[in-house]
């Protein structure tokens, strides 16, 4: 199985419905071979759900999301920081659901075999706290790695590194014996228990996220935690 459904329900944030889609691909240059993992709204566009504000529901409370606007000129929100474009991956995938294309696996028995000798992402798009628990733990019970972000404050640190957007957040998931994923302006603002993303273009890309399996929250618990310049 290379793709499916792995849940389709209410969200965790506000009992919304969204899709969670599950797709191997090998075409992202900097990951590498991955299981990616799409979280939408399930009824709306996702531009439209980032224009209006409505991706609070697969997002939370993410400072990148942007301010909710009606010009008429613009796709998405006023300001949107996410380094996810929403006019590629996440709209063909979106689109696919809404064409019948994916298969549903959104069973114990199907999402393992999904996730299984594979390296997950969670969260290639939209939030994992939005998704209930279990499905996340089925889908990496039998993978090889896995890799996981969040902005959803102490969510699952056993397999998700924290999303930090300045040393003060950082510090404050370090404090809580937390893993982060920071991101600098600069490589002069690492700190010791920082060291730069392997496959940033800052790093020399000297591997993809498929090799490398840093990301993995207190998963590699002896791995500092990880930061890259934004572009």
């Amino acid at each position: 199985m290379k793709s499916g459904i792995i849940y389709e329900g209410p969200s965790a944030y506000d009992g919304k419905p969204i899709v969670v889609i599950a797709t191997w691909s090998k075409r992202n240059s900097k990951t590498g071979g991955v299981l990616q993992t799409y979280i939408l709204c399930r009824d709306t566009d996702p531009r439209e759900a980032s224009k209006s504000g409505q991706d609070s529901t697969i997002c939370g409370a993410c400072p990148h999301r942007g301010t909710p606007t009606q010009d008429p000129d613009r796709k998405i929100a006023k300001g949107r920081t996410c380094y996810v474009n929403l006019g590629q991956g996440v709209l063909i995938a979106w689109r696919a659901y809404h064409r019948g294309v994916y298969p549903m696996a959104a069973d114990t028995t199907s999402r393992k075999a999904l996730g299984r000798g594979r390296v997950v992402r969670i969260g290639t798009y939209g939030d994992p706290a939005a998704c209930p628990d279990h499905v996340w733990t089925d889908l990496l019970s039998e993978c090889a790695a896995h890799m996981a972000y969040t902005h959803a404050s102490g969510w699952r640190p056993d397999i998700a590194m924290q999303s930090a957007d300045n040393l003060a957040e950082a510090q404050s998931a370090w404090d809580k014996g937390q893993r982060t994923f920071r991101v600098v302006q600069d490589t002069k603002e690492l700190t010791k228990q920082e060291v730069l993303c392997p496959a940033s273009k800052e790093a020399g890309q000297r591997t993809t996220c498929s090799a490398c399996k840093l990301c993995g929250g207190l998963a590699t618990r002896s791995a500092k935690s990880i930061a890259i310049v934004q572009h």
